[in-house]
């Protein structure tokens, strides 16, 4: 049986960010933290809240930016050191110096850069459907397919996108969430879609930041993006158990971004789905928390 959900808890962090957080579970057993990415919040996570709120103290923060957390209107408020820092600051206001990160899409690039910053926090670290920043940064740079794939990047970064995702009742963001205009999903209607609106509806600014902060996007004549970064591999490696589930059939970031992923991890294991697409955790919840647990009990 599934553990109750609490909705709504705000955790007000020293660094002066207020974030809402749901959570399943019992606090004292082991924190597993999951986070969420673009453009969703911490519903995302619904199906994985119950099922591990049987064992765990299992707690899905909305970032800051996103639905009912703070939305700082300083764009350098979003780049990625702050946003790692919420997270650690959120362990630690919870009661906890170590934890388990599970994180998809942005809220993977944020638990990418936890790992490699402050890896003696984490147990271990489970990935879905979110390139490491270093092979994400060389793909950009030289893969001509991948430009064209993240150059929905380049317009969310622009002026105004967030007021283009909300016109006629989120219609493009909607073909975004679905697919990228691939055609209606099963699991986005009814209750679940009035959730997503409700959430969109607080302002969609603080999630498309996230994008105008970061320097990984397709280069531009007035952005060069990752062709300005000098980066060494050594400084990403990941030193901390990794999992990685993968849906291939997604769009924006294909299954070729896992090419020498084993190069920057001393313990990697990859579970590829063929059939899942970028959204694979509301695709397959069910195989997704099989997979999770099944990792956590290695």
């Amino acid at each position: 049986m599934s553990a109750p959900i609490q909705p709504d808890q705000y955790a007000s962090l020293p660094n002066g960010i207020r974030l809402h957080y749901a959570s399943a579970g019992e606090k004292g057993k082991p924190l597993i933290l999951f986070v969420h990415g673009f453009p969703e919040f911490w519903y995302e996570w619904e199906a994985q809240l119950g099922e591990f709120g049987r064992d765990y103290f299992a707690v899905a923060p909305d970032l800051r930016g996103f639905n009912l957390s703070d939305m700082p209107t300083d764009l350098a408020a979003y780049k990625a050191r702050h946003i790692v820092d919420d997270l650690r600051l959120l362990a630690t206001h919870l009661g906890y110096e170590k934890f388990i990160l599970v994180a998809h899409d942005w809220g993977g690039a944020i638990a990418w850069n936890f790992a490699i910053a402050l890896p003696q926090l984490l147990h271990r670290l489970i990935i879905v459907n979110s390139p490491h920043p270093y092979l994400f940064m060389q793909a950009l740079a030289t893969d001509p397919a991948q430009k064209e794939a993240s150059e929905y990047m380049n317009w969310l970064r622009a002026e105004g996108s967030e007021s283009a995702l909300a016109k006629d009742d989120f219609a493009r963001l909607e073909r975004m969430l679905i697919g990228m205009g691939e055609g209606p999903a099963p699991w986005f209607t009814g209750e679940v879609r009035e959730k997503y609106h409700e959430c969109w509806a607080r302002g969609l600014t603080g999630g498309v930041n996230y994008y105008r902060a970061s320097p990984l996007h397709p280069p531009t004549e007035n952005h060069p993006g990752p062709l300005k970064l000098q980066l060494n591999s050594a400084d990403f490696r990941i030193r901390i158990p990794t999992r990685v589930i993968w849906g291939e059939n997604d769009k924006a970031l294909p299954k070729s971004l896992l090419n020498g992923l084993e190069d920057l991890i001393d313990d990697l294991k990859v579970v590829r789905i063929p059939e899942g697409s970028h959204w694979i955790i509301h695709e397959q919840p069910e195989r997704v928390n099989r997979l999770i647990r099944g990792f956590l009990s290695e």
